[in-house]
Formats: structure tokens, sequence, C-alpha cells
């Protein structure tokens, strides 16, 4: 697999809950960063399964990837049915079939209020 490839087969195998398939397409090292929250993951069983443990009630709508060599940018829309959506922004970097490190920004709609003086310049979503 191509490395665009590799990592819209993550996104389906997590929609999914293919959590062996998920495994699959990481590097055993695999290092996932998530600055919004300040965590570094560390290795892929610690990767697939903070993600097999996350509460249900979830599905995953693919809206972007964009590549370029052995790196991916996927924008991804994640609504989960009490904690509202979620939109995260992943930058991958693919080797050999496999995904060899990522950094991943979350945030929910909305989180961050527009301030009023930016309202003349703006339009709401």
């Amino acid at each position: 697999m191509n490395a665009e490839a590799v990592v819209r087969a993550l996104w389906d195998r997590m929609q999914a809950r293919d959590w062996t398939g998920v495994g699959d397409l990481l590097a055993d090292d695999v290092v996932v960063e998530w600055p919004v929250s300040a965590e570094r993951i560390v290795g892929r069983d610690h990767y697939v399964k903070i993600n097999a443990e996350y509460p249900e009630g979830w599905s995953i709508r693919v809206l972007r990837v964009v590549a370029s060599g052995d790196t991916v940018v996927s924008e991804v829309e994640v609504p989960h049915d009490e904690m509202g959506v979620y939109r995260v922004a992943s930058f991958w970097t693919v080797r050999d079939g496999r995904i060899i490190e990522g950094r991943e920004y979350w945030t929910s709609l909305g989180a961050e209020p527009s301030p009023p003086w930016r309202s003349a310049w703006v339009q709401p979503m």
C-alpha cells in the first residue's frame, strides 16, 4: 500500500473497530503525539489500546486526505453521541507500508469561542 492508502485504511479500520487491522498498519515503535492534550503515545499496542478503549458512541467521517511522498495529512470528523463533534487534523509519516509517527490535533467544534475583536472580519460557521 502507498502512504495515502495506509492512512485511509487506518481510518476505515478504526470505524470498523478492527483493532488487529489497525495494529497491522503501525510500526511496533510508532510514536503519536497529541499536542492539544500534551500526550505522547509510544508503541503500537498503546495506540491501539487507547483507541479501542475510547467510550463508544462515535463514528468517523474522512473529510480529506493529502499525501506527498511518505507524509500524509488527514482531516477527519468524529461525532460522538454524548461528547459532541470532534475534528482532527493528523500528520502521518509512513514507511514500508506502516505508520511510524503521527501528530494529531483533536478539538471539538466551537471549543474556542471567536473573540469579539474579530467579529468585523469573520462569519460564524
